[in-house]
């Protein structure tokens, strides 16, 4: 009976890629010189296991590559190697590679094997102390001195006229402790491995094996004397055994001793060349710089950001606590008590039973809520899946700048939407590069300002009411309002003689084509994204608002609702039509007339609350409404939101109620229209929109 491997290739997968991003962190943190052998622990075992279950699944270009890695880091836990920037460039450029090897292959298709070989000779540069890898030893049949030997010009002489050639290979005394098989290591599977190198036979040892009744099938009792024939190196059996190192007692032993052959053998090349090898040959240090191996990082750095993205997108499964799982079964028992209670309530219905029948309701919708409250904090993620990635991102680009920078995570486990998870991550890479280019200045110029050295990025998530706020806040040079007028007056975005206030000089930067790097990178500068990270947010019913002080900083906050599949919402009537204005954004609600509200020429109406003048949005008049009662028009009740830390008014006709309401993606289904979120099917079957209200915040200010 075979076991078909491939229904768990998902899981491999998806701990394969945690593992990655375990080794990835722990890398980062490395002090150079100093050995923390907890950390190297980490990043050993990460690479252990993406070994060990390569092997098991058949991945072995997957297995032979983690095989070198672990080597090096061997050496670093051992204490035998020091730990430097050099090779923790090349074990963070590997990390890169395995997981553009693990994509390939979970997509099926074909690995790249140009870019292995690239950094498993980048490795090898390292192991060797800087070198290039020496050659493989020649065996010892096929000693030669320095002399130059053609093939050509000895006779031809048999092999058996010359010398009887004793048998080639290895012998092997192989007995596993009694918990081998508890680990998860299989003999069989090293046999097999055995038997694809050469001709295997094998000898069994059951004189350890107890009595029947005294058998623990969890522990092997018996041992193995192997012996393999062929053209074998003593590394290509040690490789194999690798995988129980310290859970076994094993001896390896040629099987004889190799003769020396003469120097002519017609089967060795069908084309006879020349073979020269020097007394000394001398290690090609030179060839090898570490200029290469970070000219090779560096496309993989950016792809590897790409990659990474990709998997995150493309994740089909999350993890969840247990304690969310026995919340919501707890929640699924309490329905069913109360769908069995309407139950016996409606057999035999009569109508002193409408008090059980109203309790029962309530008790069922209560219950329904808190089932759905359930089943929404399943989809909660924290936000480090996506914090996480950041710091391989600033240690790339800061050393790719000569820049100082340290990278904060301030409120990683802060809980937000699975589907926000997977959409923030292009606009926060994008604000981040822009921080590191534009905001961080050079080291030199940061100490000639009265600045340390080293610059500081802060990247911080927290709760607010019912959104997730995340700021990207840099101690950098900050916006200059100056330049940014004369950019945009230059470009013709705005007039000259336009009065904006410090918020809207700061907005010019979201606007399309819009830059003032004097210089253009690859990393930022082309005046190609601000835009495109604006609208993305807003995509996902949020909104950005940048926040600045010349040579002290910026702080740029993106504000986001926890959830993109329901909110808290209510609904107003405007004419016949609905419309469910978010909760979180109401502040409060007012009856209002006609003469209640001041005309401002040229620019709508506003209305006096507390002194403070507020731009009022007739819905009727923005949404094109003309049913319902006309005399609505005229009164009717004014919602004040907040959006973007402005305040306006929506005049609508009536306030019908609260609710809360599944949210369905508009622009997905139609198009994007200003002002409108989303849309909702109400309990009546009719549709109603979802206003959005930064946008019409927007709008008001315009």
């Amino acid at each position: 009976m075979s076991i078909d491997m491939s229904q768990f290739h998902q899981v491999f997968f998806e701990e394969c890629f945690e593992g990655l991003e375990a080794m990835e962190s722990g890398l980062l943190t490395l002090d150079m010189g100093d050995i923390d052998s907890e950390i190297i622990n980490t990043i050993f075992r990460g690479a252990h296991s993406i070994k060990g279950g390569s092997g098991t699944f058949g991945f072995t270009v997957v297995a032979e590559y983690t095989h070198i890695m672990e080597t090096l880091l061997d050496e670093m836990r051992d204490g035998r190697r020091k730990v430097t920037q050099p090779a923790v460039d090349v074990l963070l450029g590997s990390v890169d590679c395995l997981r553009e090897m693990l994509t390939a292959i979970q997509n099926e298709q074909n690995v790249n094997n140009a870019s292995v070989a690239k950094h498993k000779t980048a490795l090898e540069v390292v192991l060797n102390g800087g070198s290039v890898a020496e050659e493989p030893a020649l065996p010892v049949e096929q000693e030669f001195t320095s002399e130059e030997v053609s093939f050509n010009d000895a006779p031809d002489v048999d092999e058996e006229e010359s010398v009887e050639l004793e048998e080639q290979g290895w012998k092997i005394a192989f007995c596993p402790y009694l918990d081998l098989l508890k680990t998860g290591n299989d003999p069989v599977r090293l046999f097999r491995e055995l038997n694809e190198l050469g001709e295997l036979t094998t000898t069994v040892n059951i004189q350890d094996v107890p009595g029947f009744y005294e058998l623990d099938p969890e522990e092997c009792n018996i041992s193995w004397d192997l012996k393999v024939v062929g053209d074998i190196s003593g590394d290509e059996i040690r490789e194999i055994f690798n995988w129980v190192e310290g859970d076994c007692e094993m001896e390896i032993q040629p099987l004889a001793k190799a003769v020396k052959l003469p120097p002519v053998v017609k089967k060795i090349d069908p084309e006879p060349t020349p073979v020269i090898i020097p007394n000394n040959p001398a290690p090609k240090s030179v060839e090898v710089k570490p200029k290469p191996i970070t000219e090779t990082k560096k496309p993989d750095s950016q792809d590897s950001d790409n990659e990474a993205a990709k998997t995150t997108a493309k994740a089909s499964s999350i993890r969840v606590d247990t304690d969310k799982i026995d919340t919501l079964i707890n929640m699924v028992g309490e329905v069913v008590i109360t769908q069995s209670m309407l139950g016996l309530v409606g057999e035999n219905f009569s109508m002193d039973k409408v008090g059980q029948l109203k309790r029962g309701l309530a008790q069922l919708e209560r219950h329904t809520r808190d089932l759905q409250q359930s089943v929404m904090n399943i989809r909660m993620l924290p936000i480090s899946f996506v914090f996480s990635r950041f710091p391989r991102l600033v240690h790339d680009i800061s050393s790719k700048l000569d820049k100082k920078i340290v990278l904060k995570l301030v409120g990683e486990n802060t809980e937000v939407d699975k589907a926000v998870v997977e959409l923030i991550n292009d606009p926060l890479v994008h604000l981040i590069r822009n921080s590191l280019d534009h905001g961080i200045e050079m080291p030199a110029d940061r100490v000639a300002a009265g600045k340390p050295e080293t610059g500081t990025i802060e990247l911080k998530a927290y709760h607010r009411g019912g959104h997730i706020v995340i700021e990207i806040i840099d101690d950098g040079r900050g916006l200059d309002k100056d330049k940014l007028l004369a950019k945009a007056i230059e470009k013709g975005l705005i007039e000259e003689n336009n009065l904006l206030t410090e918020k809207q000089i700061f907005e010019l930067i979201f606007m399309p084509g819009f830059s003032t790097a004097e210089q253009l990178t690859d990393i930022s500068g082309r005046g190609v994204g601000m835009d495109v990270v604006r609208r993305n947010i807003q995509s996902l019913g949020g909104n950005i608002e940048i926040i600045s002080e010349l040579g002290k900083g910026t702080t740029i906050a993106i504000h986001l609702p926890l959830t993109l599949a329901i909110l808290d919402g209510q609904s107003v009537a405007v004419g016949d039509e609905t419309y469910i204005v978010p909760l979180v954004s109401i502040i409060e609600s007012i009856n209002i007339t006609e003469r209640m509200l001041n005309k401002v020429a040229g620019k709508g109406e506003t209305f006096r609350l507390r002194n403070e003048y507020l731009p009022v949005i007739r819905m009727r008049s923005i949404f094109n409404v003309h049913s319902g009662n006309p005399t609505k028009s005229k009164e009717g009740v004014l919602v004040v939101v907040e959006g973007q830390g402005e305040l306006c008014c929506l005049l609508v006709d009536e306030l019908l109620g609260q609710q809360q309401v599944v949210i369905k993606s508009l622009e997905a289904n139609y198009r994007r229209v200003e002002g409108v979120s989303g849309a909702t099917i109400l309990g009546d079957g009719s549709v109603a929109l979802i206003l959005d209200v930064p946008g019409l915040v927007r709008f008001s200010i315009r």
